[in-house]
């Protein structure tokens, strides 16, 4: 595993890769930082990381960069992956709820309900902050609840995607 890190508009994020697709992106100190980053090997050249770097660069310009342009690995169980591709549906700029996500998911598998609460584990999980938007996930009532790198973090990063700074 390798990784490098990158100064954003948020703080130091470190960017994790099994050397073709990105596994990882975390803040520094943020919840659910990998214990065992000190043990990958530091790249800055691995072409996924450069593509992953310009790409936030232009996402911090307030640029809405195709996701589709980098390789992504998130390895889950198979109910956060489910939840994690669903939130890599979100659009810029728009919000979703946890229970929005649950009806989402109940739906595809056929089933009457999923809970928000399972849902929202699974997005507090989520191991490619900014890239699987988890920001863009909110409370049924519009709160900005749970984000693993701080609800200050997540309320900039809706505000730098919206027109109006609404949070």
């Amino acid at each position: 595993m390798y990784y490098c890190t990158y100064e954003s508009k948020i703080g130091l994020l470190y960017l994790v890769s099994d050397g073709e697709s990105l596994c990882g992106c975390y803040l520094e100190n943020q919840k659910y930082f990998p214990n065992d980053i000190n043990d990958y090997q530091f790249n800055e050249e691995l072409n996924v990381f450069l593509k992953s770097i310009a790409w936030l660069e232009k996402y911090f310009k307030g640029e809405n960069p195709s996701i589709d342009e980098i390789p992504l690995n998130f390895n889950g169980t198979e109910f956060r992956n489910t939840v994690w591709k669903v939130l890599k549906e979100i659009p810029f700029g728009e919000v979703i709820t946890y229970r929005d996500i649950g009806e989402i998911i109940a739906k595809n598998k056929g089933i009457k309900t999923m809970s928000a609460q399972a849902v929202g584990g699974a997005v507090g999980h989520n191991p490619l902050l900014i890239f699987i938007p988890c920001h863009r996930v909110i409370g049924t009532d519009g709160s900005l609840t749970g984000y693993a790198a701080g609800l200050e973090n997540k309320k900039f990063l809706l505000n730098l995607e919206s027109d109006n700074n609404c949070y």
